[in-house]
């Protein structure tokens, strides 16, 4: 039978209930990265089992725009947004952009890039769950999900964070620019160079 747990968002000294994720050490260069902040059938470093669905309920409840991205779980230093958050057959897929006016979400950034910041952390409440007799772990049926952090010390280690479409897409856009800039810069230089020409033609039939 389900046992059905509930447990109070910690603020203060309360204890904040995670679940972590590495995140690789590449991210777009206007702070947009994409992955997954869990994994459904994985057991993690606290003995807890996430099943599929069991974000479903929050999600439709609160959508992106109400999970806050935080740096280090620190409700005063949110650092960005989440655009998409959704379950898929493998877990919980996430797509957010970092907010660069912000110092903190800077150095984010930054660490990301360097390889020394690699983590993900949802915060939760366990509104649902059930106790696997044989193994020990909790399996969690439903949560209501918080907010997600960019932390130091990952626990899912097959979990991943892919780099943003719009980061691997910037060196073909960058190149694209360029030959377009190219390619003006060659009409204008061709543009003066007949204009020239005219001119010299024409002083020398006024000459004559």
């Amino acid at each position: 039978m389900p046992i059905a747990l509930k447990r109070d968002i910690h603020v203060a000294d309360m204890r904040l209930e995670t679940k972590r994720a590495p995140l690789p050490a590449a991210i777009g260069v206007d702070g947009i990265f994409q992955g997954y902040a869990s994994l459904f059938g994985v057991r993690d470093a606290c003995g807890d089992i996430v099943a599929p669905g069991a974000f479903a309920a929050s999600l439709r409840q609160r959508g992106a725009a109400n999970v806050k991205m935080l740096w280090q779980h620190r409700a005063e230093e949110p650092i960005g947004v989440w655009t998409t958050i959704e379950e898929d057959a493998r877990g919980l897929k996430v797509r957010g952009r970092l907010d660069l006016s912000v110092v903190r979400a800077r150095e984010a950034q930054s660490l990301i890039h360097a390889g020394a910041l690699d983590g993900l952390s949802i915060g939760f409440r366990t509104l649902r769950a059930a106790s696997d007799p044989t193994t020990g772990a909790r399996r969690l049926l439903a949560v209501d999900l918080v907010e997600i952090s960019i932390v130091t010390f990952p626990a899912l280690t097959q979990a991943r964070i892919d780099a943003a479409p719009a980061f691997a897409a910037a060196p073909r856009l960058a190149a694209a620019n360029l030959g377009q800039k190219l390619a003006r810069l060659r009409m204008q230089s061709a543009a003066q160079s007949f204009e020239t020409k005219l001119r010299r033609a024409s002083i020398a039939l006024d000459w004559r």
